[in-house]
């Protein structure tokens, strides 16, 4: 992603209805993971630009590492206070084996060679430890939108699992997000010339936001979204 649009991400990421209802999600998958047992403990984000969510972790108890490859990323989350390392997620700065959670929101689909940045996430996991996953799906949505944000592929429900069953990870459980919206997202993409990631009227956001919002209620999870999400392990015998 461009030095431009990390500035963009970074500055609307705490008001912007898409950012934060990621968040939320996020939240709610550590929830659930307390719930089941699970203590907080040391977490990477991958791929954390400004550290909106690297901030939900450790708001949730996790020691979080923002890992950035930009150079702006980084300075930027820096600046917010974060543990952060600057590398790429096909090679991990980390140990095999000493992560109990790794989030990469939004990442993959910038990688050529996804399934090394997969590979090293089995690999710095713990035995059962977990694997948080959002990626934007179905080639039917590409759009200057995608060229724009460096995208190089959008995933679909047979090659996002397959690329970490490959990798050696069981993957627990996959959705859809942003359904209620793809309508709407298909046809803005259908007429945009670059990056849909804009500062919005404070209506058209409350606006968003409250549909989005409505999601977290509805069984949508296994309809057409905009975005999907997954949640893997690594096993506990190899």
């Amino acid at each position: 992603m461009e030095a431009t649009e990390i500035h963009k991400l970074a500055a609307l990421e705490d008001t912007h209805w898409w950012y934060r209802e990621r968040r939320a999600l996020l939240a709610r998958a550590l929830r659930r993971l307390a719930a089941g047992g699970r203590p907080a403990g040391r977490a990477l984000d991958i791929g954390a630009a400004g550290g909106g969510n690297t901030r939900v972790l450790r708001a949730h108890g996790w020691q979080p590492v923002a890992l950035e490859y930009s150079q702006e990323g980084a300075r930027i989350a820096g600046e917010r206070g974060l543990a952060t390392i600057r590398a790429d997620a096909r090679h991990l700065p980390f140990g095999s084996a000493g992560l109990d959670l790794v989030v990469a929101f939004d990442i993959l689909e910038h990688i050529e060679e996804d399934h090394l940045a997969v590979a090293e996430i089995r690999r710095v996991l713990r035995p059962g430890g977990t694997a948080l996953i959002a990626v934007p799906c179905d080639m039917r949505l590409w759009s200057a939108h995608d060229v724009a944000v460096g995208h190089v592929r959008r995933y679909d429900r047979q090659s996002l699992p397959a690329v970490f069953a490959k990798a050696g990870l069981v993957v627990d459980e996959l959705w859809s997000w942003n359904v209620l919206l793809r309508p709407v997202a298909a046809w803005r993409r259908r007429r945009s010339t670059g990056s849909d990631l804009d500062d919005l009227p404070g209506v058209v956001n409350l606006g968003l936001r409250a549909v989005i919002t409505a999601e977290r209620y509805l069984p949508v999870g296994r309809l057409p979204g905009v975005s999907l999400m997954l949640r893997a392990h690594r096993p506990s015998v190899d």
